[in-house]
């Protein structure tokens, strides 16, 4: 099933964030249908950098190259500001799609962009945006998914936000994305708005601008697919500063042995007797 064919039933989808071959994976083992790709997740895996517009293009097509390994499942790429103006974004989609991203994610913000929970964000204008979503259809080769964010409601008001978001829609998105409503009031009005027109997408940052839902009250307003993007990356840098700071301290690992996989139970988790199988098979020994 493809993306735009799930996204035509009724019940939401819920999309975690992932940002290598591991993560991905065991996203893909504990069932979900979906998966997301977000720049934030490879800036702070990849880089160990802040959220502001320092991963680059080819990076996150990489770091997709490498999921898509692991995983059939459909990915969502977050693509920034599509890294420069229209015919960057056109460039941006043919290379996504090559690296098998089942939907591209471009948004409104000048360049380089930051966190849509920042402050101090810069827009560029609804026209130029529009040009920008206009260029990555022209550029589509195949069924790939075109997300519209706009970060308006930060910068110049939640009314602003809807006509852009109107705007986008009018361009060809495929569907919509209005970035960290301040309240569930707001959420709301949004589901009010556009469901039913288009698929509408919630984004869930723990201490973000916006208040955490689960995903069944984002399905009753109106929501069509919710990303929880970063929150695997929070996650993990917690388990990881407790054990730095356990076996700095103690030297050893067996403090944090229970919060951790042995040597098997990782291999267990990867897949490893699965793939020495596999070899197996083609080593002339069968």
């Amino acid at each position: 099933m493809t993306l735009r064919e799930r996204l035509k039933q009724p019940n939401i989808l819920v999309a975690p964030g992932v940002y290598d071959g591991l993560t991905a994976n065991l996203a893909t083992q504990s069932g979900f249908e979906a998966l997301y790709l977000s720049g934030a997740a490879v800036a702070y895996t990849r880089l160990g950098l802040p959220d502001i517009g320092l991963s680059t293009a080819s990076e996150m097509a990489d770091t997709m190259a490498l999921i898509a390994e692991r995983t059939d499942l459909p990915v969502i790429m977050d693509a920034d500001t599509g890294f420069g103006n229209a015919l960057n974004a056109r460039r941006t989609m043919q290379t996504y799609e090559r690296a098998g991203a089942a939907a591209i994610q471009i948004e409104d913000q000048t360049f380089p962009k930051r966190c849509g929970h920042l402050t101090d964000k810069s827009l560029i204008s609804s026209r130029e945006m529009a040009d920008k979503i206009a260029a990555v259809a022209d550029a589509r080769r195949r069924d790939t998914l075109i997300i519209a964010r706009t970060d308006a409601i930060a910068v110049e008001g939640f009314d602003a936000a809807t006509c852009r978001a109107e705007a986008y829609i009018a361009a060809g998105a495929d569907a919509l994305f209005i970035e960290a409503p301040r309240s569930a009031v707001e959420l709301q009005k949004i589901g009010d708005q556009f469901a039913g027109r288009v698929p509408l997408m919630a984004n869930m940052v723990e201490g973000g601008a916006t208040p955490v839902l689960d995903a069944q009250s984002l399905e009753a307003m109106g929501f069509d697919i919710v990303i929880f993007p970063g929150g695997i990356v929070r996650a993990l840098t917690k388990t990881a500063q407790d054990y730095y700071d356990s076996l700095h301290k103690s030297g050893s690992n067996a403090p944090f042995a229970d919060r951790m996989f042995d040597f098997d139970g990782l291999n267990e988790a990867i897949g490893t007797a699965e793939f020495l199988s596999l070899g197996e098979k083609f080593d002339g020994r069968s």
